[in-house]
């Protein structure tokens, strides 16, 4: 199972396109024939510094496309500079853990980091505007559709990186994103309760960023396990992303003693199956196995321990400010940090077919 951080400049299909090295104060002080101090004093506004100068400075800079290096200019000006994330949730494990990397990574840089809740009935626009207004940078977390939407609507102008389901093969954000390979973190996982010896994986669903045009990242993978092992895939279930929706969802796949395995597309909902199948008299593994995905803490303390997918999110996160920091600081000359790989954590959750 890989985990990739991924920049992209192009649209969906284009390949993507190694990053061009930007213009340093050096290289802008070489191109006007002056030391790299005298660059900064005219960066900086400093009036000791002769017109004919500053001229040939400001068009070395607008030749070479230099932009000044944030965080230097907030350490010597006392100046902070800020990025405002926009998200449509902040509660939800996996939201909260990258906005958790996201600020451990902008605060370690000296950014100051806000938070932007989008909702389906805020003007988007007038939202990314504002964000983009602070004079930083914007960072969209594009895991459901709300986020996606957002995403597309951020000018081009404005530095931007994002946080987006895996693509599929083949096509690349349009703009630097960074994302985790859940879909086959799910089709490994469900390659698992195979082969544990039952027939089927019945898998409750989270929605996917594209609304109903296609299925998610996870249910791809599901889907492609199924398929492989030459089992016909179920019809899945779930409406929602909270422990709820999977409640509902696992009233239903109770009553059907067929079902000896669930996959849930993340904790919640697994928290919610096992509370139904629990309140139907099915025991859990003995009767249904069942699998979560994302690795909150909560699931190793719930009855039974829950097996599931962890996901390093803290590590998305901060591989997303990497590679806003990149547009933002010119000068910086570290790689974004790459997020650790998905892990099947094997709990009590999940067992063996009863025979």
């Amino acid at each position: 199972m890989d985990v990739t951080g991924h920049t992209s400049f192009g649209g969906h299909g284009d390949p993507p396109q190694g990053p061009q090295k930007a213009a340093s104060i050096r290289d802008v002080a070489a191109a006007a024939g002056v030391s790299y101090q005298t660059v900064s004093r005219v960066i900086n506004g400093h009036p000791n510094v002769k017109e004919e100068t500053r001229k040939r400075v400001d068009a070395a800079i607008q030749t070479l496309g230099f932009r000044r290096n944030a965080t230097a200019f907030a350490l010597a000006s006392g100046v902070t500079r800020s990025v405002t994330v926009i998200t449509s949730n902040t509660v939800l494990y996996g939201y909260a853990a990258t906005l958790q990397g996201l600020e451990e990574a902008s605060r370690a840089a000296g950014y100051a980091l806000g938070v932007r809740v989008v909702t389906p009935e805020d003007d988007l626009d007038r939202t990314i505007a504002a964000a983009a207004d602070t004079g930083g940078g914007v960072v969209v977390i594009g895991f459901d559709a709300i986020g996606a939407a957002a995403l597309d609507r951020v000018p081009a102008h404005v530095p931007c990186a994002a946080l987006v389901e895996a693509p599929r093969p083949g096509r690349t954000p349009s703009r630097p994103a960074v994302w985790a390979d859940d879909r086959e973190a799910a089709r490994a996982a469900t390659e698992h309760l195979l082969s544990l010896g039952h027939e089927t994986v019945h898998y409750v669903a989270i929605p996917a960023s594209t609304g109903t045009r296609r299925l998610a990242p996870r249910a791809e993978g599901w889907r492609q396990a199924l398929e492989a092992a030459g089992v016909t895939p179920p019809p899945t279930s779930g409406k929602g992303w909270d422990a709820q929706a999977g409640y509902e969802a696992g009233k239903k796949l109770a009553r059907n003693k067929d079902v000896t395995a669930i996959l849930c597309g993340n904790d919640d909902l697994a928290l919610g199956v096992l509370r139904a199948l629990h309140h139907a008299g099915r025991r859990v593994p003995e009767d249904v196995s069942v699998i979560g995905f994302d690795d909150a803490p909560h699931s190793a303390f719930v009855t039974p321990s829950l097996t599931t997918v962890r996901m390093d999110f803290h590590g998305l996160g901060r591989a997303a400010f990497g590679l806003l920091r990149a547009q933002l600081d010119t000068d910086q000359q570290e790689s974004a940090p790459v997020p650790a790989e998905p892990t099947l954590i094997l709990r009590e959750s999940s067992g063996p077919r009863d025979a």
